[in-house]
């Protein structure tokens, strides 16, 4: 995808929506619900959008909501692409090629990941402190356009520190709130930090895979969020990763994992995780 098509579509949201917008959201599995409490919101189908792709996957609604939190305009991605749907790693990551052409600085990407801990469970929220491509591809492959970004660009702190601390106050004030628990805690009994694996898909992992991306360092597997996040890094945007952690790994349990757990769990963790997203959203800044 070019920067011209980039552009082209950036300039049809602005059309749509006019006021500045420095945050965008992307939305996991079972977490699209976070965009119903945008106000004076504006809704657009991605098939409207010029050189966007469409969502295939059950629980990703196919839309971008433009609109305010707490008097902040964020953009929301309500469902996003995957590469295991057949699509190229530049159609899944051109989102953030045409955010970056909006002006957008921050990015935060969610996402359903399976838990390699088991001290932390399904219904738990992890903080993304870094992570492992084992996508087999990386989405800059290619000749680069300096408009968006350098050659090589320097990952070693992909997720901005400064926006983890964020969301671990966000957290303890919940915590504090709603369990009276204090503020002594690294962190909270809902909300973990660790490394995210992101893999292909779109089968689930088999133990003998999980068991090796535990011995690399993974704290959680997934199959999204790190191309976004290379490429949002690319463009010099700060990035903030939170997984709802909806499963345990194959084998960690004798267990089946079927996407339909992964989404009820998304939908059951939805409040605590949607009065984060508010609170971190706000701190960040217009």
């Amino acid at each position: 995808m070019s920067y011209e098509q980039a552009a082209e579509a950036a300039a049809f949201i602005r059309s749509k929506y006019a006021k500045p917008i420095k945050t965008a959201v992307v939305l996991g599995s079972g977490l699209g619900s976070f965009a119903d409490q945008l106000t004076d919101s504006v809704k657009i189908p991605y098939e409207e959008i010029p050189h966007f792709a469409r969502s295939t996957v059950e629980g990703h609604a196919g839309q971008l909501v433009v609109g305010e939190i707490d008097g902040v305009a964020i953009a929301v991605q309500q469902g996003r692409f995957h590469f295991y749907e057949g699509y190229d790693m530049e159609q899944v990551t051109f989102p953030m090629r045409t955010f970056g052409l909006m002006g957008i600085e921050n990015v935060i990407l969610t996402n359903a990941a399976g838990s390699l801990s088991s001290d932390v469970g399904p219904g738990s929220l992890m903080l993304i402190s870094d992570h492992l491509n084992c996508m087999g591809v990386n989405p800059l492959r290619g000749a680069n356009d300096k408009r968006f970004g350098p050659r090589f660009p320097d990952m070693t702190a992909t997720y901005d520190p400064e926006f983890q601390q964020i969301v671990v106050d966000a957290a303890e004030e919940i915590s504090k709130e709603r369990f009276d628990k204090g503020r002594d805690e690294e962190v909270t009994d809902f909300l973990h930090r660790g490394v995210y694996c992101g893999l292909s898909g779109p089968t689930y992992e088999t133990p003998a895979e999980i068991h090796m991306y535990r011995l690399l360092g993974a704290d959680a597997v997934g199959m999204s969020t790190v191309p976004e996040a290379i490429v949002a890094r690319h463009q010099g945007m700060r990035v903030l990763g939170i997984s709802c952690i909806t499963n345990f790994g194959a084998g960690m349990t004798a267990e089946a994992i079927d996407h339909e757990d992964v989404m009820s769990t998304g939908e059951r963790v939805a409040e605590i995780f949607k009065e984060l997203l508010r609170r971190v959203i706000s701190r960040m800044g217009p």
